[in-house]
């Protein structure tokens, strides 16, 4: 026990640090040379419009005393973000960085939950360079594009909940499928359970999805997006281009890697350089040991 908190205790000296890191980083990023001018309105009108509505707010705050000055200080600054995300435009530069941030993210939680429920500190990584998992970083992406329209047209929060609950149960089950279908590979099953409702969705998880959803938009999407803003200079522009490449690389040799374990279990030899590569450098013990909570061919859990 004592164990497990200690390392939860390290766990969060880290978040904490790779946040300190990821604003600073983020400051240089914007210092950098402004993009075209055209593009940079809407950036910066977005900005104009919160920073009135926070100082709107905040003199209506200095007037109160105590525990409601406080909370009427927080409600200002969710009033500036408000104003802002009105005004913003959802693209492509915030759902990459969404898509990276929750590859990490989900994993964290992942391996939080595992640890407290299981006392397992199993890898639990998706892909075959850092520490990402890409079916957290496809929530994270579909729900900010899905819940930030239906923010703007006042969903309510059932709707949410609903909403949420079929895109995390989708991406189970496409993903699932997927592994099974493309790599005879499985990563979780919920057969055990006594509510699945296919090997990789169950009631329970769809219930936890739906609540994600509804934290994800009421919570975390606003002030998340707040903070990424949008692009204001070259630098951010071509930082978000270069993590797109690594994420497409690094999904692309990912799957590369599965196809060949498949192949070396089913014994086919590699017909190319490439993939005579890819089992040199990618071998099954790499597999092994990478994918901790991975089972290929016969290792998988009898149906």
């Amino acid at each position: 026990m004592l164990y497990a908190l200690l390392l939860l205790v390290f766990l969060i000296e880290i978040v904490r640090g790779f946040v300190r890191v990821a604003v600073y980083f983020d400051e240089w990023l914007q210092r950098g040379r402004s993009i075209d001018e055209e593009d940079l309105e809407p950036a910066v009108r977005a900005m104009v419009e919160s920073d009135d509505a926070l100082e709107r707010e905040m003199a209506r705050a200095a007037g109160k005393r105590g525990l409601a000055r406080v909370f009427a200080r927080w409600q200002a600054k969710g009033e500036a973000i408000d104003e802002y995300l009105d005004n913003m435009h959802l693209g492509w530069y915030q759902v990459i960085i969404i898509f990276f941030v929750g590859c990490m993210g989900g994993l964290l939680l992942e391996e939080i939950w595992m640890l407290a429920t299981a006392g397992l500190t199993e890898n639990r990584v998706g892909l075959v360079w850092g520490p990402f998992s890409p079916l957290y970083g496809f929530g994270a992406a579909f729900l900010t594009a899905i819940c930030f329209q239906m923010r703007r047209r006042g969903a309510r929060m059932w709707q949410v909940f609903f909403i949420s609950a079929g895109i995390g149960g989708a991406l189970e089950q496409v993903t699932g499928w997927g592994m099974e279908a493309l790599f005879s590979a499985e990563s979780w099953t919920y057969l055990y359970l006594p509510d699945h409702i296919t090997q990789w969705v169950a009631w329970r998880f769809l219930f936890f999805w739906g609540l994600l959803g509804i934290v994800w938009t009421r919570l975390v999407m606003p002030r998340l997006l707040y903070q990424i803003g949008m692009p204001t200079s070259q630098r951010q522009v071509v930082f978000v281009v270069l993590v797109s490449a690594y994420l497409v690389l690094d999904i692309g040799m990912t799957l590369a890697c599965f196809g060949r374990k498949a192949a070396r279990d089913a014994g086919m030899p590699a017909q190319n350089a490439f993939e005579q590569w890819v089992d040199t450098n990618y071998t099954d013990e790499f597999i092994a040991g990478r994918f901790e909570n991975l089972k290929i061919g016969d290792e998988r859990d009898p149906k």
